[in-house]
């Protein structure tokens, strides 16, 4: 068996938390990776609570720079849209924009519990932990 934990970067994207608004996650810098990946997880969903995810990208750490990713660089793309209680999804981001974020949106209900990790692969120096 390889070992695969000290090839990767695990980090929080998104703090477990009940959300009862929009929010946008941590930003991850993707410099010295050469791939990254969101794996999104639910819990409870209050009084229908409607959330979509998506992936925003920026060459930038300002907030005002950052843009919805276009599908074509997204892969494994299973974000719904509309999260389900207890579930998990994961996407992987191909672009090229040094800086990737998770933001989950609020189209209706009360809240739901969300949390999200960002996973960086092929690290340009290894071990990486």
């Amino acid at each position: 068996m390889r070992d695969l934990a000290n090839n990767i970067s695990c980090t929080n994207a998104l703090s477990p938390a009940v959300q009862a608004a929009t929010i946008k996650g941590n930003t991850i810098d993707t410099k010295g990776y050469g791939s990254l990946a969101f794996s999104v997880v639910t819990g409870a969903i209050a009084a229908a609570g409607d959330f979509t995810v998506t992936v925003q990208e920026s060459d930038t750490t300002t907030d005002g720079d950052f843009t919805t990713v276009a599908a074509a660089n997204l892969a494994g793309n299973n974000l719904p849209a509309t999260l389900a209680a207890d579930a998990a999804y994961d996407v992987s981001y191909i672009g090229n924009k040094r800086y990737a974020r998770v933001v989950a949106t609020k189209n209706g209900g009360t809240s739901v519990a969300i949390g999200a990790v960002a996973i960086r692969g092929r690290a340009a120096n290894k071990p990486v932990s």
